[in-house]
């Protein structure tokens, strides 16, 4: 839909309008997305001049005239503008549909439709968040918001892959991820595990290490106790990593306990 706008600025306005769908977006909101803390004297004629070129572009992309635009599906309120879809669906309104149809699977306790419904969910992106707009200090944070509740939904799936016992199948793709996000304790948690269930001990253990080094490299902390207790249990070889459940175990040390005895599952953990 945005091809016509080829000029940066009028296409943070729409990508602003298209992520608050159905919603009044603020004036203040849109100027702070184009000129930061520093609007000029023509801020509010400019942004005008932007929602005119929008709104050509939607007459002409939906085969209407501009009157009817502005009249119909990009209105003009005492304090900003609403794009309405009119029942049409975006790309990330699929996303968060599915999304949560797979969660609520995955409470459910069906992890077999958890697992499709959140790749599906997954398989609606293509590529980063707002890839296409030069990003000012609005969108910066829409665009991180977004990329996080990919991760998460990410997560999510592997967690129910692991639960299902597809460690081997996702092993690769959960490596990828790990790399790409090296200070993300869950998903080397994750990857610790996977590696462990498909035979890699050591490679899990290295796993850990690499964490481990890179969080004291660049912040100074040691890993959190939740993630040295599955590393703990990947040095005993503790029984509850085979099992379907592990991800879903807090691993707490117990007081008072042995040394044999120093893991105990209590409620959730790793998700």
């Amino acid at each position: 839909m945005s091809g016509d706008l080829t000029a940066p600025k009028p296409r943070k306005v729409l990508a602003l309008l298209l992520i608050h769908a159905d919603r009044v977006v603020p004036i203040d909101l849109l100027t702070t997305e184009l000129w930061d803390d520093e609007p000029p004297a023509s801020a509010l004629t400019t942004l005008q001049t932007y929602i005119l070129q929008i709104r050509r572009m939607l007459a002409r992309t939906c085969g209407m005239d501009p009157a009817t635009v502005a009249r119909e599906l990009l209105v003009t309120h005492a304090d900003g503008y609403q794009l309405h879809l009119d029942g049409a669906s975006l790309d990330l309104h699929e996303y968060q549909r599915l999304a949560d149809q797979g969660r609520l699977a995955q409470l459910c306790g069906d992890r077999v439709h958890a697992s499709r419904l959140l790749g599906a969910a997954l398989d609606v992106w293509r590529g980063s968040a707002l890839v296409d707009v030069r990003l000012g200090p609005v969108l910066r944070v829409e665009a991180q918001r977004l990329e996080e509740a990919r991760l998460a939904t990410w997560k999510q799936r592997i967690d129910a892959d692991l639960e299902l016992g597809r460690h081997r199948e996702i092993l690769g793709e959960l490596g990828c991820l790990a790399a790409r996000h090296p200070l993300h304790e869950d998903l080397q948690a994750q990857f610790m595990i996977a590696l462990y269930r498909a035979g890699r001990r050591t490679d899990a253990l290295d796993a850990f290490r690499r964490l481990r080094e890179v969080l004291i490299g660049e912040l100074g902390l040691e890993p959190s106790r939740r993630i040295q207790r599955v590393q703990h249990a990947i040095l005993t070889a503790d029984p509850v990593l085979d099992t379907a459940s592990a991800l879903d175990t807090a691993w707490t040390w117990e007081a008072g306990a042995s040394a044999g005895n120093e893991l105990v599952a209590a409620g959730r953990g790793l998700s």
